[in-house]
């Protein structure tokens, strides 16, 4: 037994979910009561399964998942703390594949501890510049409680003053250099033949930001301009061992708990943009440091919530920010592919978007900082305000274009088509379809043609035409679901090339791309997300990127499956097509204890809406286990040919 079957095993989830607060009844065999995470206490629509030890919410949320999953989403976890929270709960060991070095632990120690050391060297210098003062005062609006709380500073103009500072106090040139705080220039002194190396401030005349991680560990520093002609504007510390820039978010430290609070997170470029927010009493914002986003950032956010919005500066640099964005937004909320904004722009249409990504436009060329400085309340109806990712990239696509010319409504509709056709919702693609056409002042008709021309690319599965064979994993499990999960997780962790192979087949068979959502158990959710994660990177051999990516998120997840894989050869086409039809199942069972579970909350609910509302998802739910089963008969057909 593993690690998280033993956890799953000693701990009821009953008991867990009641301990939260959510007051519990008898429904047969499972419990009900009202979902602890939307506020509507009308209709108790949280199901608890004892049997199968998971939960699901019908209601608002529609999510569901097991005890992790309750702990990630009730406290606002990352899977590995869930894990070990639980593990502590039920007297388990978890043991770490890598356990960081006592050396190099106390080496990052010193580091941080010396940043800390330069938050109040750089605030001295602040508190002795009136000027700087007064700008910060006056230009930005900040207060002095802002700006203690914020730890901001000023690097005074000079080569050598912190350099001097800190070597006085004992701190050797070598650990200013790891911090990132100077900088180090060689050169040959041609006079003299010999080889010179200069070590000087690399913080000059600048208005000294520090940057926490999402814990609230120092990791560097972001420096603004205070003279105009200085470049460049912003200068962030460079990479050192514990700050990698596209790992951070400025301000995450401080905006968990309000995003969490929000269900929203709002992306803005600037420090100070983020600083002033802060201080108007919106605290779920951040920034990606004037960088374009990267899936290690986004992956920070979707701990707290998966809406999201880009509220970044109005200039030309802002808007293509904005654009670049989406391929990372993209990828990191579960989809597969890539939007480009050119004549190779393309989207693979076999995954879809797994958050609520909108943009919010700032008007009149102003920053944030500068709206919410001109009327605070602006800023929340801003917000409120965002266009859907769709809508915004039509509109910006459209900006200073000639739209009665024919060419430019081609190119347009060949950028914008492919993202619409990858969204999963029907309604939402004929919205966008008609809305697109209104904007181009076109049939909608005429689209097909257009989409005809937008060509997929697809990378061709390796070892899809291998004849070999494979082993069914061995799994030991208390239910049919968690014993097909493991094994559809299991095949795939060995060979993640095979989803695309698995995702074109279910297409053929009119059903969605295999999703997390198809999963109900936690650590499967975990390991299935990076194996989608692999297939959309090129970097890496997609097992060997499964591997490196599972060590670092848990250590008991990493070894049941590498323990797994062992089992695994490669893969024939025989065990490609039980996998197919393990999918199906899975589905299907999901489907109908879904639907056996509405069918009762119907009988009990009053509210006619309410009613209403269980009998639409019980019908959607029996028109999908009635596509499942002609799925299967066409599985069995093929079979037989």
């Amino acid at each position: 037994m593993s690690t998280i079957d033993e956890i799953k095993a000693k701990i009821d989830i009953v008991d867990l979910v009641s301990e939260a607060g959510v007051k519990l009844r008898h429904a047969g065999k499972n419990y009900t009561g009202f979902c602890p995470f939307h506020d509507n206490k009308h209709t108790p629509a949280f199901v608890v399964w004892p049997e199968s030890g998971t939960w699901r919410c019908f209601g608002q949320c529609n999510e569901g998942g097991d005890i992790f999953k309750f702990v990630m989403k009730r406290e606002g976890l990352e899977f590995k703390d869930a894990l070990n929270k639980l593990a502590d709960r039920a007297g388990v060991k978890v043991e770490s594949f890598v356990t960081e070095k006592p050396e190099i632990k106390e080496a990052h120690e010193h580091l941080r501890a010396l940043l800390e050391d330069a938050i109040i060297f750089y605030r001295t210098h602040l508190f002795n510049n009136k000027d700087i003062l007064a700008y910060l005062h006056e230009k930005r609006g900040l207060t002095d409680a802002t700006i203690e709380t914020f730890g901001l500073g000023y690097a005074p103009p000079g080569y050598d003053n912190l350099l001097k500072n800190f070597t006085a106090k004992g701190y050797k040139e070598q650990d200013l250099i790891d911090a990132g705080m100077v900088s180090v220039r060689e050169a040959d002194d041609s006079r003299n033949t010999q080889h010179t190396t200069r070590i000087y401030d690399k913080f000059r005349n600048r208005i000294m930001i520090p940057i926490r991680d999402e814990n609230g560990k120092m990791a560097g520093f972001g420096a603004r301009i205070v003279d105009p002609n200085d470049v460049p504007k912003f200068l962030n510390s460079p990479e050192t061992p514990i700050f990698t820039k596209g790992h951070i978010l400025y301000g995450l430290d401080r905006a968990r708990k309000p995003i969490r609070a929000a269900d929203q997170a709002v992306i803005v470029e600037g420090y100070l943009d983020v600083i002033a927010l802060h201080q108007a009493g919106y605290e779920n914002v951040v920034s990606p440091m004037g960088t374009a986003l990267t899936e290690d950032q986004l992956r920070l956010l979707k701990r707290s919530t998966r809406r999201i919005v880009l509220a970044l500066d109005p200039d030309t640099a802002g808007q293509k920010a904005v654009l670049r964005g989406l391929d990372a937004a993209r990828s990191a909320m579960d989809r597969e592919g890539e939007l480009g904004f050119d004549a190779r722009g393309l989207l693979r249409n076999e995954a879809r978007l797994q958050a609520d990504l909108r943009v919010a436009s700032m008007p009149d060329d102003l920053d944030p900082d500068e709206i919410v400085a001109r009327d605070k309340d602006e800023w929340k109806r801003l917000i409120e305000n965002a266009k859907p990712i769709v809508t915004h990239v039509m509109d910006s696509l459209a900006i200073g274009q000639n739209l009665n010319d024919a060419k430019v409504k081609n190119q347009i509709a060949a950028q914008v088509l492919p993202l619409i056709e990858d969204l999963p919702s029907p309604l939402e693609r004929d919205t966008y379809r008609q809305a697109l056409a209104r904007m181009l002042r076109v049939d909608e008709r005429s689209f097909v043609g257009t989409q005809a021309q937008v060509p997929v690319l697809r990378r061709k599965p390796r070892g899809a035409d291998q004849s070999q064979r494979v082993e069914k994993t061995q799994v030991v499990a208390l239910n049919p679901t968690l014993r097909i999960e493991s094994y559809c997780v299991g095949v795939l962790f060995r060979k993640p090339a095979l989803l695309y192979r698995l995702d074109r087949t279910l297409q053929e068979f009119g059903l969605s791309a295999l999703a997390v959502e198809d999963f109900e158990y936690t650590d499967h959710q975990l390991v299935f997300g990076v194996i989608r994660m692999a297939v959309e990177q090129d970097e890496k051999d997609y097992h060997h990127y499964v591997l490196s990516h599972l060590l670092e998120m848990s250590s008991d997840v990493s070894k049941n499956f590498l323990a797994q894989a062992e089992n695994l050869e490669h893969v024939e086409n025989k065990v490609f097509e039980e996998l197919i039809s393990f999918v199906i199942d899975l589905r299907r069972m999901k489907a109908l204890t879904n639907n056996l579970q509405l069918r009762f909350l119907m009988e009990e609910e009053q509210d006619e809406a309410i009613k209403k509302m269980y009998q639409e998802q019980s019908s959607q739910l029996a028109k999908l286990i009635h596509n499942l089963d002609q799925a299967k008969k066409k599985l069995s057909l093929k079979r037989q040919m």
